[in-house]
Protein backbone atom coordinates (compact mmCIF):
# COMPACT_ATOMS: atom_id res chain seq x y z
CA UNK A 1 0.00 0.00 0.00
CA UNK A 2 1.26 3.77 -1.02
CA UNK A 3 2.23 5.42 2.39
CA UNK A 4 2.06 9.30 2.83
CA UNK A 5 5.13 10.96 1.46
CA UNK A 6 5.10 13.07 4.30
CA UNK A 7 3.98 11.44 7.72
CA UNK A 8 4.29 8.04 6.35
CA UNK A 9 1.44 6.80 6.90
CA UNK A 10 -0.90 4.41 4.49
CA UNK A 11 -3.13 6.23 1.98
CA UNK A 12 -6.34 4.60 0.74
CA UNK A 13 -8.47 8.15 -1.12
CA UNK A 14 -8.01 8.23 -5.02
CA UNK A 15 -7.51 11.77 -6.46
CA UNK A 16 -7.49 10.56 -9.97
CA UNK A 17 -6.37 7.91 -12.24
CA UNK A 18 -4.92 9.04 -16.00
CA UNK A 19 -4.20 5.44 -16.83
CA UNK A 20 -0.85 4.05 -17.88
CA UNK A 21 1.59 6.35 -19.54
CA UNK A 22 5.54 6.62 -20.66
CA UNK A 23 7.63 9.39 -18.23
CA UNK A 24 6.74 12.50 -19.74
CA UNK A 25 10.62 13.58 -20.46
CA UNK A 26 11.72 10.48 -22.30
CA UNK A 27 11.66 12.03 -25.87
CA UNK A 28 12.35 8.83 -28.64
CA UNK A 29 14.85 8.70 -30.96
CA UNK A 30 13.59 7.32 -34.48
CA UNK A 31 15.37 4.17 -33.98
CA UNK A 32 13.45 3.81 -30.66
CA UNK A 33 10.30 4.04 -31.91
CA UNK A 34 10.04 0.16 -33.34
CA UNK A 35 11.31 -0.68 -29.11
CA UNK A 36 8.72 -1.65 -26.25
CA UNK A 37 8.20 1.73 -23.83
CA UNK A 38 8.03 1.42 -20.59
CA UNK A 39 4.61 2.71 -19.48
CA UNK A 40 3.76 3.24 -15.76
CA UNK A 41 0.36 3.72 -13.80
CA UNK A 42 -0.45 7.81 -13.25
CA UNK A 43 -2.78 7.38 -10.50
CA UNK A 44 -2.68 9.84 -7.60
CA UNK A 45 -3.95 9.44 -3.96
CA UNK A 46 -4.92 12.31 -1.34
CA UNK A 47 -3.86 12.08 2.17
CA UNK A 48 -6.82 12.54 4.94
CA UNK A 49 -4.63 13.77 6.99
CA UNK A 50 -1.52 16.01 5.48
CA UNK A 51 -4.09 16.12 2.24
CA UNK A 52 -0.35 15.97 0.22
CA UNK A 53 -1.41 14.78 -3.17
CA UNK A 54 0.83 12.57 -4.50
CA UNK A 55 2.08 9.56 -7.31
CA UNK A 56 3.75 6.33 -6.36
CA UNK A 57 7.24 6.81 -7.17
CA UNK A 58 7.45 4.12 -10.17
CA UNK A 59 10.10 5.43 -12.07
CA UNK A 60 13.28 6.31 -9.62
CA UNK A 61 14.13 10.02 -9.80
CA UNK A 62 17.83 8.51 -10.93
CA UNK A 63 16.13 7.48 -14.00
CA UNK A 64 13.80 10.65 -14.74
CA UNK A 65 16.95 13.61 -14.22
CA UNK A 66 19.32 11.42 -16.23
CA UNK A 67 22.47 12.85 -17.65
CA UNK A 68 20.27 13.45 -21.00
CA UNK A 69 17.53 15.21 -19.52
CA UNK A 70 15.77 17.44 -22.25
CA UNK A 71 14.10 20.63 -20.11
CA UNK A 72 16.28 23.45 -20.60
CA UNK A 73 14.64 26.94 -19.07
CA UNK A 74 16.20 29.35 -21.04
CA UNK A 75 13.99 28.15 -24.00
CA UNK A 76 10.88 30.01 -22.63
CA UNK A 77 11.31 33.53 -22.68
CA UNK A 78 8.52 34.78 -20.59
CA UNK A 79 10.26 32.54 -17.74
CA UNK A 80 13.64 33.93 -18.42
CA UNK A 81 11.41 37.71 -17.59
CA UNK A 82 10.00 35.76 -14.42
CA UNK A 83 13.48 34.54 -13.11
CA UNK A 84 15.21 38.38 -13.62
CA UNK A 85 11.89 40.04 -12.22
CA UNK A 86 12.27 37.67 -8.90
CA UNK A 87 16.24 38.55 -8.79
CA UNK A 88 15.36 42.01 -8.91
CA UNK A 89 12.58 41.77 -6.29
CA UNK A 90 14.77 40.13 -4.02
CA UNK A 91 17.53 42.91 -4.14
CA UNK A 92 15.04 45.60 -4.05
CA UNK A 93 12.97 44.06 -0.69
CA UNK A 94 15.61 41.84 1.00
CA UNK A 95 18.69 43.92 -0.01
CA UNK A 96 20.80 40.90 -1.77
CA UNK A 97 24.16 41.94 -2.50
CA UNK A 98 27.79 40.37 -2.79
CA UNK A 99 27.43 39.75 0.77
CA UNK A 100 25.14 37.18 0.20
CA UNK A 101 25.52 33.71 -0.54
CA UNK A 102 22.55 32.33 -2.62
CA UNK A 103 22.02 28.89 -3.73
CA UNK A 104 19.60 27.30 -6.06
CA UNK A 105 18.57 23.94 -5.48
CA UNK A 106 17.11 23.02 -9.38
CA UNK A 107 19.31 25.41 -10.93
CA UNK A 108 18.89 23.86 -14.37
CA UNK A 109 20.60 25.55 -17.20
CA UNK A 110 21.44 28.81 -15.02
CA UNK A 111 18.22 31.14 -16.63
CA UNK A 112 17.88 32.63 -12.66
CA UNK A 113 21.11 32.36 -11.24
CA UNK A 114 22.59 34.31 -14.20
CA UNK A 115 20.88 37.35 -12.98
CA UNK A 116 22.25 37.38 -9.73
CA UNK A 117 25.99 36.50 -11.45
CA UNK A 118 25.28 39.89 -13.59
CA UNK A 119 24.89 41.70 -10.12
CA UNK A 120 28.26 40.31 -8.89
CA UNK A 121 26.33 37.98 -6.02
CA UNK A 122 28.25 34.89 -5.04
CA UNK A 123 25.92 32.04 -7.02
CA UNK A 124 25.65 28.31 -6.72
CA UNK A 125 23.65 25.93 -8.08
CA UNK A 126 22.67 22.25 -7.91
CA UNK A 127 21.14 19.91 -10.38
CA UNK A 128 20.89 16.20 -10.51
CA UNK A 129 21.21 16.47 -14.54
CA UNK A 130 24.53 16.91 -16.49
CA UNK A 131 23.16 18.01 -19.64
CA UNK A 132 21.13 20.86 -18.02
CA UNK A 133 25.04 21.99 -15.81
CA UNK A 134 26.60 21.73 -18.40
CA UNK A 135 24.48 24.49 -20.21
CA UNK A 136 25.16 26.49 -16.72
CA UNK A 137 28.75 26.55 -16.51
CA UNK A 138 29.01 27.44 -20.01
CA UNK A 139 26.97 30.73 -18.64
CA UNK A 140 29.52 31.20 -15.64
CA UNK A 141 27.49 29.20 -13.11
CA UNK A 142 29.19 26.86 -10.68
CA UNK A 143 26.92 23.76 -10.40
CA UNK A 144 26.69 20.79 -8.38
CA UNK A 145 25.35 17.82 -10.41
CA UNK A 146 23.98 15.56 -7.28
CA UNK A 147 20.75 15.57 -5.94
CA UNK A 148 19.97 17.60 -2.78
CA UNK A 149 19.42 16.22 0.43
CA UNK A 150 20.59 16.17 4.34
CA UNK A 151 23.77 14.27 2.93
CA UNK A 152 25.19 17.18 0.22
CA UNK A 153 23.65 20.04 3.05
CA UNK A 154 26.21 18.49 5.65
CA UNK A 155 28.74 18.40 2.91
CA UNK A 156 28.40 21.67 2.05
CA UNK A 157 28.25 23.21 5.58
CA UNK A 158 31.76 21.43 5.93
CA UNK A 159 32.83 23.12 2.86
CA UNK A 160 31.87 26.36 4.40
CA UNK A 161 29.27 26.60 2.44
CA UNK A 162 25.97 28.53 4.25
CA UNK A 163 22.81 29.84 2.18
CA UNK A 164 21.79 33.30 2.78
CA UNK A 165 19.03 32.91 0.37
CA UNK A 166 18.25 29.36 -0.67
CA UNK A 167 15.59 28.99 -3.44
CA UNK A 168 14.17 26.73 -5.26
CA UNK A 169 11.43 27.12 -8.37
CA UNK A 170 9.11 23.89 -9.42
CA UNK A 171 11.87 21.29 -7.49
CA UNK A 172 9.20 20.90 -4.29
CA UNK A 173 7.06 18.33 -6.37
CA UNK A 174 9.97 16.42 -7.97
CA UNK A 175 11.03 15.74 -4.63
CA UNK A 176 10.30 11.96 -3.73
CA UNK A 177 11.92 11.87 -0.11
CA UNK A 178 10.10 15.37 0.99
CA UNK A 179 11.57 15.16 4.49
CA UNK A 180 15.20 14.52 3.51
CA UNK A 181 14.89 17.69 1.20
CA UNK A 182 13.38 19.99 3.04
CA UNK A 183 15.77 18.58 6.20
CA UNK A 184 18.21 19.59 3.99
CA UNK A 185 16.93 23.17 3.44
CA UNK A 186 17.24 23.11 7.00
CA UNK A 187 20.50 22.37 7.79
CA UNK A 188 22.05 24.41 4.46
CA UNK A 189 20.53 27.90 5.80
CA UNK A 190 22.48 30.42 7.10
CA UNK A 191 21.13 31.70 10.71
CA UNK A 192 19.05 34.70 9.06
CA UNK A 193 18.97 32.86 5.81
CA UNK A 194 15.77 33.12 3.81
CA UNK A 195 13.98 30.55 1.71
CA UNK A 196 11.91 30.88 -1.59
CA UNK A 197 10.04 28.29 -3.52
CA UNK A 198 7.64 28.18 -6.03
CA UNK A 199 5.60 25.29 -6.80
CA UNK A 200 2.17 24.81 -8.94
CA UNK A 201 -0.99 25.53 -6.20
CA UNK A 202 -3.05 22.60 -5.98
CA UNK A 203 -5.82 24.80 -5.62
CA UNK A 204 -5.48 26.28 -9.55
CA UNK A 205 -4.40 22.49 -10.43
CA UNK A 206 -8.27 20.75 -9.36
CA UNK A 207 -10.35 24.57 -10.02
CA UNK A 208 -8.95 24.55 -13.38
CA UNK A 209 -8.86 20.84 -13.94
CA UNK A 210 -5.20 21.55 -15.01
CA UNK A 211 -4.38 17.44 -15.10
CA UNK A 212 -1.96 17.84 -17.38
CA UNK A 213 1.06 19.23 -15.03
CA UNK A 214 0.48 15.77 -13.40
CA UNK A 215 3.53 13.09 -14.46
CA UNK A 216 5.98 11.00 -13.17
CA UNK A 217 8.59 13.87 -12.27
CA UNK A 218 6.16 15.08 -9.89
CA UNK A 219 5.59 13.44 -6.92
CA UNK A 220 4.33 15.88 -5.11
CA UNK A 221 1.04 18.04 -5.53
CA UNK A 222 0.21 20.83 -2.56
CA UNK A 223 -1.82 22.95 -0.84
CA UNK A 224 -0.31 25.99 1.13
CA UNK A 225 -1.86 23.88 4.45
CA UNK A 226 0.23 21.02 3.73
CA UNK A 227 3.36 23.09 2.43
CA UNK A 228 3.18 24.65 5.86
CA UNK A 229 2.64 21.47 7.74
CA UNK A 230 6.11 20.03 5.90
CA UNK A 231 8.12 23.01 6.45
CA UNK A 232 7.10 23.61 10.43
CA UNK A 233 8.06 19.52 10.81
CA UNK A 234 11.67 20.40 9.97
CA UNK A 235 11.48 23.83 11.80
CA UNK A 236 10.64 26.28 9.33
CA UNK A 237 8.59 29.23 9.51
CA UNK A 238 6.32 30.78 6.43
CA UNK A 239 6.69 33.68 7.06
CA UNK A 240 5.18 35.45 3.56
CA UNK A 241 3.44 34.14 0.29
CA UNK A 242 2.50 35.07 -2.90
CA UNK A 243 -0.11 33.85 -5.57
CA UNK A 244 1.89 34.05 -8.64
CA UNK A 245 0.73 33.13 -12.68
CA UNK A 246 3.38 31.09 -13.42
CA UNK A 247 2.53 27.31 -14.91
CA UNK A 248 -1.28 27.93 -14.30
CA UNK A 249 -1.07 29.37 -11.41
CA UNK A 250 1.68 28.91 -8.36
CA UNK A 251 3.09 30.14 -4.95
CA UNK A 252 6.07 31.50 -4.13
CA UNK A 253 6.50 30.68 -0.26
CA UNK A 254 8.96 32.44 2.17
CA UNK A 255 10.33 30.87 4.87
CA UNK A 256 12.92 31.43 7.76
CA UNK A 257 14.17 29.06 10.94
CA UNK A 258 11.10 28.83 13.22
CA UNK A 259 11.53 32.40 15.14
CA UNK A 260 13.43 33.90 12.85
CA UNK A 261 13.76 38.10 12.28
CA UNK A 262 11.49 38.31 9.49
CA UNK A 263 7.76 39.36 10.64
CA UNK A 264 4.94 37.28 9.48
CA UNK A 265 2.37 38.69 7.34
CA UNK A 266 -0.85 38.58 7.03
CA UNK A 267 -0.73 36.81 3.53
CA UNK A 268 -0.24 33.89 4.89
CA UNK A 269 -3.46 33.11 7.29
CA UNK A 270 -5.60 35.02 4.66
CA UNK A 271 -4.33 31.73 1.77
CA UNK A 272 -5.39 29.23 4.65
CA UNK A 273 -8.37 30.95 5.12
CA UNK A 274 -9.09 31.02 1.61
CA UNK A 275 -8.22 27.18 0.96
CA UNK A 276 -10.06 26.81 4.49
CA UNK A 277 -13.08 28.08 3.05
CA UNK A 278 -12.87 26.31 -0.30
CA UNK A 279 -12.85 22.81 1.60
CA UNK A 280 -9.44 21.93 0.84
CA UNK A 281 -8.82 20.35 4.47
CA UNK A 282 -11.61 18.00 3.56
CA UNK A 283 -11.61 14.65 1.22
CA UNK A 284 -14.90 15.73 -0.18
CA UNK A 285 -12.96 18.93 -2.15
CA UNK A 286 -11.29 16.07 -4.11
CA UNK A 287 -13.32 14.18 -5.38
CA UNK A 288 -15.18 14.41 -8.56
CA UNK A 289 -12.13 15.57 -10.40
CA UNK A 290 -11.99 12.47 -12.30
CA UNK A 291 -14.92 13.27 -14.25
CA UNK A 292 -13.82 16.76 -15.11
CA UNK A 293 -10.94 15.46 -16.70
CA UNK A 294 -12.57 12.88 -18.52
CA UNK A 295 -14.70 15.40 -20.10
CA UNK A 296 -12.00 17.74 -21.69
CA UNK A 297 -10.83 14.25 -23.23
CA UNK A 298 -13.81 13.42 -24.77
CA UNK A 299 -14.23 17.23 -25.97
CA UNK A 300 -11.06 17.00 -27.45
CA UNK A 301 -11.09 13.79 -28.97
CA UNK A 302 -14.46 15.13 -30.57
CA UNK A 303 -12.65 17.81 -31.69
CA UNK A 304 -9.62 16.14 -33.53
CA UNK A 305 -12.42 13.46 -34.97
CA UNK A 306 -14.72 16.33 -36.60
CA UNK A 307 -11.05 17.67 -38.13
CA UNK A 308 -9.62 14.65 -39.22
CA UNK A 309 -13.16 13.96 -41.13
CA UNK A 310 -13.30 17.46 -42.24
CA UNK A 311 -9.76 16.91 -43.88
CA UNK A 312 -8.24 19.14 -41.70
CA UNK A 313 -4.62 19.53 -40.79
CA UNK A 314 -3.90 19.84 -37.25
CA UNK A 315 -0.45 20.30 -35.57
CA UNK A 316 0.85 21.73 -31.95
CA UNK A 317 3.37 23.71 -30.47
CA UNK A 318 5.76 22.72 -27.30
CA UNK A 319 6.74 19.34 -26.62
CA UNK A 320 6.36 19.62 -22.92
CA UNK A 321 5.44 17.09 -20.29
CA UNK A 322 2.16 18.46 -19.88
CA UNK A 323 1.50 18.32 -23.35
CA UNK A 324 2.66 14.54 -23.28
CA UNK A 325 -0.03 13.47 -20.17
CA UNK A 326 -2.62 14.90 -22.33
CA UNK A 327 -1.88 13.15 -25.74
CA UNK A 328 -1.05 10.00 -24.05
CA UNK A 329 -4.54 10.09 -21.38
CA UNK A 330 -6.63 10.77 -24.33
CA UNK A 331 -5.45 8.56 -27.21
CA UNK A 332 -4.02 10.87 -29.37
CA UNK A 333 -1.33 9.82 -31.89
CA UNK A 334 0.13 10.87 -34.85
CA UNK A 335 -2.97 10.49 -36.73
CA UNK A 336 -4.89 13.08 -35.43
CA UNK A 337 -1.57 15.58 -35.13
CA UNK A 338 0.62 15.65 -37.33
CA UNK A 339 3.66 17.34 -36.10
CA UNK A 340 4.88 18.93 -32.68
CA UNK A 341 7.16 22.15 -32.78
CA UNK A 342 9.49 23.30 -29.78
CA UNK A 343 11.99 25.91 -29.87
CA UNK A 344 14.63 23.45 -28.08
CA UNK A 345 16.71 21.87 -30.82
CA UNK A 346 17.79 19.05 -27.96
CA UNK A 347 14.22 18.00 -28.19
CA UNK A 348 13.81 18.93 -32.26
CA UNK A 349 14.33 15.49 -34.39
CA UNK A 350 13.19 13.21 -31.31
CA UNK A 351 9.60 11.58 -31.02
CA UNK A 352 6.77 12.32 -28.45
CA UNK A 353 6.72 9.48 -25.80
CA UNK A 354 3.87 6.81 -26.52
CA UNK A 355 2.27 9.04 -29.17
CA UNK A 356 5.20 8.83 -31.59
CA UNK A 357 4.31 12.63 -32.88
CA UNK A 358 7.88 13.61 -34.64
CA UNK A 359 9.12 16.76 -32.40
CA UNK A 360 10.57 19.39 -35.67
CA UNK A 361 11.26 22.86 -35.92
CA UNK A 362 8.92 25.88 -36.35
CA UNK A 363 9.91 25.92 -40.15
CA UNK A 364 7.63 23.19 -40.42
CA UNK A 365 4.50 25.24 -39.70
CA UNK A 366 5.50 27.75 -42.38
CA UNK A 367 6.12 24.43 -44.59
CA UNK A 368 2.51 22.96 -44.29
CA UNK A 369 0.47 25.78 -42.87
CA UNK A 370 -1.76 23.40 -40.44
CA UNK A 371 -5.86 24.87 -40.18
CA UNK A 372 -5.05 24.18 -36.18
CA UNK A 373 -2.33 24.49 -33.37
CA UNK A 374 -2.67 22.81 -30.49
CA UNK A 375 -0.59 24.88 -27.73
CA UNK A 376 0.03 22.40 -25.27
CA UNK A 377 1.92 23.94 -22.79
CA UNK A 378 -0.89 26.56 -22.47
CA UNK A 379 0.69 28.56 -19.38
CA UNK A 380 2.74 30.04 -22.50
CA UNK A 381 -0.40 31.25 -24.44
CA UNK A 382 0.47 34.83 -24.88
CA UNK A 383 4.08 34.08 -25.47
CA UNK A 384 3.06 31.35 -27.94
CA UNK A 385 0.22 33.30 -30.12
CA UNK A 386 2.35 36.11 -30.69
CA UNK A 387 5.54 34.22 -31.93
CA UNK A 388 3.32 32.32 -34.47
CA UNK A 389 0.82 35.24 -35.14
CA UNK A 390 1.55 34.96 -39.15
CA UNK A 391 -0.54 31.56 -38.87
CA UNK A 392 -3.79 34.09 -39.62
CA UNK A 393 -2.45 34.71 -42.80
CA UNK A 394 -3.87 31.40 -44.16
CA UNK A 395 -6.55 31.31 -41.20
CA UNK A 396 -5.06 29.02 -39.20
CA UNK A 397 -6.15 29.06 -36.02
CA UNK A 398 -4.91 28.36 -32.11
CA UNK A 399 -6.61 25.63 -29.72
CA UNK A 400 -6.25 25.50 -26.01
CA UNK A 401 -8.00 22.25 -24.71
CA UNK A 402 -7.77 22.61 -21.26
CA UNK A 403 -9.98 23.22 -18.76
CA UNK A 404 -12.54 23.96 -21.61
CA UNK A 405 -11.52 23.61 -25.50
CA UNK A 406 -11.57 26.87 -27.14
CA UNK A 407 -10.42 27.71 -30.51
CA UNK A 408 -9.15 31.24 -31.47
Amino acid sequence: MMQCRFDTLPLSAVFVDLGFCPPSNSYLKKKQLNDSEAYYPLKLYVSERTFLVQVDELKSAHEIFSDDYAYFSSFSKSWLKHAKNYVAMMVSRFGVDQDWQVVELASNDGYLLQYFKQRSVPVLGIDPALSVAIAARQKGIDTRVEFFGIALARELKAEGVSADLLLGNNVLAHVPDLNDFVGGIKVLLSNDGIITMEFPHLMRLVESVEFDTIYHEHFSYFSFYTVIQIFAAHGLDIFDVDEIPTHGGSLRIYAQHEDGPQPIHANVDALLQKEKAKGMQTLEYYKGFQTRVDRVKISLLKFLIEQKEAGRKVAAYGAAAKGNTLLNFCGVRVDFISFVVDACDYKQGHYMPGSHIPIVSEERIREEKPDYIVILPWNLEDEIVEQLSYIREWGGQFVIPIPNLRCF
